[in-house]
């Protein structure tokens, strides 16, 4: 790295460019996007994961997704935020949390990285919603027997949610 510097910073993102020098000793400039980092949640309820739809202003539409949510509170472990964003988003308490796997979102352009979970044993609580969008988001089941299928006719699109809900299935199979 011969040099960085700060492009923008938007809420939660830092935008830098990056100076490289390559094997051939060329110089390139890279670009990329800092991200706190976050949580991915599959609940599983009985034969069912519970997902939410919500509207992404990225893709200008809704999208059924793992609830899920970024490690925002500084110092704190990633079970907790994972723990905290099922209340959020679902309100559920897990009586059992799994670390399934962790994994880099968009590496060529973005260092965010994922911590993965799977939570049962749940428990109805209070929903705390914090923000618009987990106020307005609607919880669906979805029978963990129709994963494939909604993914193929991409009912299901978003990667964090196909990597969750297949590593899940995967998990709990090998479990029984």
């Amino acid at each position: 790295m011969l040099d960085t510097s700060t492009v923008c910073e938007a809420g939660f993102l830092t935008v830098s460019r990056k100076r490289l020098l390559a094997p051939d000793g060329e110089e390139h400039d890279r670009t990329v996007v800092h991200h706190p980092g976050a949580v991915v949640v599959v609940p599983i309820d009985g034969d069912d994961a519970l997902l939410v739809r919500q509207y992404r202003v990225a893709v200008e539409g809704e999208i059924l997704e793992l609830p899920a949510g970024k490690r925002d509170v500084p110092g704190e472990p990633p079970a907790e935020t994972a723990a905290r964003e099922l209340e959020e988003e679902i309100g559920h308490v897990a009586g059992r949390m799994e670390l399934l796997c962790e994994f880099f979102n968009t590496p060529g352009f973005c260092d965010e990285y994922s911590y993965l979970y799977l939570a049962t044993e749940l428990e109805e609580t209070a929903r705390n919603a914090v923000s618009a969008e987990e106020a307005h988001m609607q919880i669906e089941r979805v029978p963990l027997d129709r994963v494939e299928a909604m993914i193929a006719s991409r009912e299901i699109v978003d990667a964090k949610s196909i990597i969750g809900l297949l590593l899940a299935k995967q998990h709990l199979a090998a479990r029984s």
